[in-house]
């Protein structure tokens, strides 16, 4: 299956992630990708770090943390997704704030599909990030549009470890 998470909510990369445990559950094993760096490691980083045997994480850049992605970056990204995609051992693959990418133009939106739909047959792939083009939704099994009603940035509250980060 390939799921999006999509909207302007919060959510979409913590359900991912979410689903990244439940198939290590199952047995499988996962790699992920993060398109996006945050200013310092964040819990999910952590995390799947412990699991060397089971995930494999690529996470953008080269920890300097920019903030806006840089094309050399995500295509080099892109490129680690692209072998996930392609490898048999994996039964899920996240690509976590994909959208972001294929917004900036950053990447070859046709070929990105091309390749989601070339993986193997029993892989699933959890793509999230605002605004997902109408191609990639197209190609979905499921998407889920994540709306925000409210939300503590716009309070002035900072991203909070364990919540947001």
């Amino acid at each position: 299956m390939i799921v999006v998470n999509t909207g302007n909510g919060k959510g979409k990369s913590s359900s991912a992630y979410g689903m990244a445990v439940r198939a290590l559950g199952h047995g499988m094993k996962v790699g992920i990708v993060q398109f996006t760096r945050a200013a310092q490691p964040t819990g999910e980083e952590r995390f799947f770090r412990r699991f060397p045997q089971d995930v494999r994480l690529h996470v953008l850049g080269d920890g300097d943390a920019p903030q806006a992605p840089h094309a050399a970056q995500v295509r080099t990204a892109w490129e680690v997704a692209r072998r996930m995609l392609r490898d048999p051992e994996l039964g899920l693959v996240l690509l976590d704030e994909f959208t972001t990418a294929l917004r900036a133009g950053l990447l070859g939106g046709q070929q990105a599909i091309v390749d989601l739909l070339a993986r193997p047959e029993r892989q699933h792939v959890v793509i999230t990030g605002p605004d997902a083009p109408p191609a990639l939704l197209a190609v979905a099994h499921t998407v889920t549009d994540m709306g925000r009603l409210k939300h503590a940035f716009l309070q002035g509250i900072r991203a909070q470890p364990g919540i947001e980060m």
